[in-house]
């Protein structure tokens, strides 16, 4: 399945409060959402550029997916979300092309989207995600 477009960058932070700030201060981007994803153990928060979304992440738990990232490897891009029209069709051929998956079948996202992400090792080291409303 193509991707209609790229639905978000996600980029891992240590702090929201401080990211917002400069987000909205030095680019004059607005955040128009703030969101807990408890499953993920992350706090997220939004901006619009163009018709992408950039999508900060803090981690609510030190051992948490992006907590982890960023005591590895520190803050930054995180992943590379791609919007899909049906998230479970493209996982499955993603892994029937041999691409190892993290997960097997979509979860809830934020925004209410179903994701599903690839495994980095498969992706030429870019943790990529699909993410759509089916």
């Amino acid at each position: 399945m193509k991707p209609t477009h790229i639905e978000h960058i996600g980029i891992a932070v240590k702090s929201l409060d401080e990211a917002i700030h400069f987000y909205e201060k030095v680019l004059g981007l607005e955040c128009y959402a703030i969101e807990e994803v408890k499953d993920q153990k992350v706090k997220t928060a939004f901006f619009m550029v163009g018709q992408t979304k950039i999508e900060l992440l803090e981690s609510t738990d030190p051992n948490g997916p992006v907590g982890k990232y960023i005591e590895k490897r520190g803050e930054g891009i995180h992943h590379i979300a791609f919007a899909q029209p049906e998230v479970s069709k493209a996982l499955t051929e993603a892994e029937k092309n041999g691409v190892r998956l993290i997960d097997q079948k979509p979860r809830k996202g934020a925004e209410g989207l179903n994701i599903g992400f690839l495994h980095p090792k498969s992706t030429f080291g870019v943790l990529m995600e699909f993410c759509g409303k089916t």
